[in-house]
């Protein structure tokens, strides 16, 4: 089992940052794909940013490259989404989710087993 926490949200103005943290704690985060999702209100869960166990892939919905920047750190057993230039539509829960990286796509929902409780973000306009 995989407990995955998230922290750093928060409110931002248009135009701030951001740092979203996810801490794993059980089994440990090597070799398994985490990602970072978001949910609006009314609206699906979508895929923001994924990366591979060891670091050295990531993946953006196209929307966002450039904005956001995923990245971990396996020693510490954590996750990060550093997002900047943020806008109105960026308002979300966020989760951070696990998946093993040998099985399933990094883009899909269904694929992730493990999934953390989600920080709110809020950009004002």
């Amino acid at each position: 089992q995989v407990q995955l926490v998230e922290s750093g949200g928060g409110l931002v103005q248009t135009g701030g940052s951001l740092r979203l943290s996810c801490a794993a704690s059980g089994r440990t985060l090597s070799s398994k794909t985490l990602g970072w999702f978001r949910q609006a209100p009314e609206k699906e869960r979508e895929f923001v940013a994924a990366i591979s166990w060891s670091g050295r892939s990531t993946y953006y919905t196209d929307s966002l490259k450039g904005r956001f920047t995923i990245s971990r750190d396996n020693a510490k057993n954590t996750v990060y989404l550093q997002m900047n230039s943020l806008k109105p539509e960026d308002t979300a829960v966020y989760y951070c989710a696990a998946k093993p990286s040998y099985s399933g796509t990094y883009y899909r929902r269904i694929d992730y087993r493990y999934w953390g409780q989600g920080t709110q973000v809020t950009v004002s306009s």
